[in-house]
């Protein structure tokens, strides 16, 4: 009878063994196919840091005609990116977005891209003008506020969003 109760007493520790084990295995398992996730999210060129730097009116102060420049955008950082990818919207003083058009258009402004300007890429040191296009956006009168937004259309994300002062 003695015999018999030391046996069952030794299999609990060699069970509580084994199921530490298991536990340990698929822990460490499930740990590394987390961090393998992550380290794979964090590669190629997915990271892509862009730094704008916005003024105001360049080119004289707004008045009431309806040609006037309104910001100028400088690229300071960033990878090339296709002006065919590129949405600009400006918002005058909190107001309603605008969709700026490139070179011309039939919205309310365009922008004109400087420096490098014989190819196809904003990059580093290019940038561009912001002008009304046949409306009075910003008179003169006061100082008009605009916020910037420059998007990437093929990758769906903001790179962009800058403010600045035409008076």
């Amino acid at each position: 009878m003695k015999n018999e109760n030391r046996n069952e007493e030794a299999v609990s520790p060699v069970i509580a063994t084994i199921l530490m084990v298991a536990i340990t295995v698929v822990l460490a398992g499930v740990l590394y196919v987390w961090a393998s996730s992550l380290a794979e999210g964090n590669t190629g060129d997915s990271a892509v840091f862009y730094d704008f730097a916005a003024d105001g009116a360049i080119e004289g102060e707004p008045s009431v005609n309806t040609d006037d420049s309104l910001v100028r955008i400088t690229m300071n950082q960033g990878q090339e990116i296709n002006w065919a990818a590129i949405s600009v919207k400006i918002s005058i003083d909190d107001g309603a977005p605008l969709t700026c058009d490139k070179d011309s258009g039939d919205g309310s402004c365009s922008f004109v891209e400087f420096g490098t300007t014989d190819d196809q890429v904003w990059g580093v040191g290019d940038g561009i003008t912001i002008y009304e296009q046949g409306q009075d956006l910003c008179d003169g009168s006061t100082t008009c506020k605009v916020d910037i937004t420059i998007t990437d259309t093929q990758a769906g994300k903001t790179i962009d969003t800058s403010s600045a002062v035409s008076s």
